[in-house]
């Protein structure tokens, strides 16, 4: 996947826009589970997100190679959109961003604050993909996938803050989108030689990366209706699916109403904010707590980025609906 000389190489390179993000041991989280829970803090970055790293190496890279391009196109949920608008920004490449209709006001907000030029197709991230690919081709654009090999490098080095910190843990906790957070965690324990077991975890409700890991091949599903968008995808990528394969021990389903259990979760024992997909490491954690006592396991907060209509109901005891 990248040896250990690629993931340092870029360290610097990060580290000129996002600083070591905390991981921290919350006592009340082990009052709930009965495990020592360390949450890695991504929600910490200038985007509160951890796909800032990715979108800083591929477009640096990008400039490098082809100092002369037009510009990128991609689709996204929100996160990894507002990685190449903040990098896109910092290396001087105009940036385009397709969403579906519906997406986050917030999200949106902060893409076209970074710079972004922001169009609206579809009803989820993979026709919003499929448009992003045609007007690539109609404008001139470079595409810029959401899984991508600098993508994996780039966000890897908030797995080597972890377990560089944390180098004797039994499990971490990953959400799933497309899958480059969890491929750099299980790239990052390897060319550290770890033992630590990688746990993914999808959305009931978005569940493709599930079906796939099981039948061991791309299964795409009709719908990804959950209000933890970062893990709306319908459409495994098979490059991604391959090293989840090889690398993971096992993907936890979760449902809407634990992840929003575990958003108010981190709220009242660790006071951070997290988005659905940002909450459902812990959602499975919590699920999993019984087979994991005496333990000492990893949760990343991927990001914090929800809407404030979408915390108020989940603050006052709801689940945010969709669809």
């Amino acid at each position: 996947m990248f040896t250990l000389a690629e993931l340092e190489n870029v360290v610097p390179l990060v580290c000129t826009s996002v600083q070591p993000t905390p991981q921290y041991a919350w006592p009340l989280l082990k009052v709930r589970t009965g495990v020592e829970v360390i949450v890695k803090h991504e929600n910490h970055t200038p985007i509160g997100a951890f796909k800032l790293r990715g979108g800083i190496v591929y477009l640096d890279r990008l400039k490098r190679e082809r100092p002369k391009v037009k510009g990128v196109i991609t689709a996204t949920r929100g996160n990894h959109g507002q990685s190449l608008a903040f990098a896109g920004r910092r290396a001087g490449i105009a940036v385009t961003i397709v969403v579906p209709h519906g997406n986050s006001t917030e999200k949106n907000a902060a893409m076209r604050a970074f710079g972004a030029d922001l169009i609206e197709h579809g009803c989820d991230f993979d026709e919003a993909k499929q448009a992003a690919i045609t007007i690539a081709a109609e404008r001139g654009l470079e595409y810029a996938p959401s899984f991508d090999r600098d993508l994996v490098v780039g966000v890897a080095t908030y797995a080597r803050e972890l377990f560089s910190a944390f180098g004797d843990l039994d499990a971490v906790y990953v959400p799933i989108g497309l899958g480059s957070g969890i491929c750099g965690v299980i790239g990052t324990r390897e060319v550290l030689g770890l033992k630590t077991k990688i746990v993914g975890v999808v959305a009931q409700a978005a569940n493709a990366y599930l079906r796939s890991f099981t039948a061991g091949r791309v299964v795409t599903t009709n719908s990804a209706l959950t209000f933890a968008d970062g893990m709306a995808v319908r459409v495994p990528d098979p490059a991604a699916l391959e090293l989840i394969q090889k690398g993971a021990e096992r993907i936890v389903e979760v449902t809407d109403e634990e992840i929003a259990d575990a958003v108010r979760l981190l709220y009242t024992a660790t006071h951070n904010c997290a988005e659905g997909a940002g909450a459902a490491a812990l959602a499975a954690l919590i699920k999993d707590r019984a087979q994991l006592q005496g333990q000492r396991a990893a949760v990343v907060l991927t990001g914090q980025n929800i809407d404030r209509e979408l915390m108020q109901t989940v603050l006052a005891g709801g689940t945010p609906k969709t669809g």
